[in-house]
């Protein structure tokens, strides 16, 4: 499977609609963005069942500026909606694959009740006054 170029049009579409989503984070200027991208390329061709995609951060600078992406490469793994990995810097082919295993062996329903966990009890500090 070819990997999705990721835009602001795209970015919140793409994460919500794939159960399994590694994105790759990279500039054209990049080195080691430059020598993980066949790495991430040759995995998105063994893993059907998951979507890759890659966001250039010169041309989203916004979305990498939200995503508060200070080194690149970065990886970024989502498992039904919910960001279950995140990790500068490029990884080698064996590390990779076991990533992907890993990611497609978390429960994605207990995934999202983490994620609703943490998210209301971030919302209970904030109400409180305590960060």
């Amino acid at each position: 499977m070819a990997t999705v170029e990721l835009t602001t049009d795209n970015f919140a579409s793409t994460i919500e609609g794939h159960d399994t989503l590694f994105i790759d984070f990279w500039a054209a200027w990049c080195g080691p963005c430059r020598m993980f991208a066949p790495v991430f390329e040759a995995a998105s061709d063994q893993h059907a069942d998951v979507t890759f995609a890659k966001l250039d951060t010169e041309a989203n600078q916004e979305i990498a500026m939200a995503l508060e992406i200070q080194s690149i490469p970065t990886l970024m793994a989502f498992r039904g909606g919910v960001l279950v990995f995140r990790q500068a810097g490029a990884m080698n082919a064996a590390s990779f694959e076991q990533l992907i295993e890993a990611v497609q062996e978390i429960d994605i329903e207990e995934a999202r009740q983490q994620a609703e966990s943490a998210r209301a009890a971030h919302e209970a500090a904030e109400a409180s006054g305590v960060h």
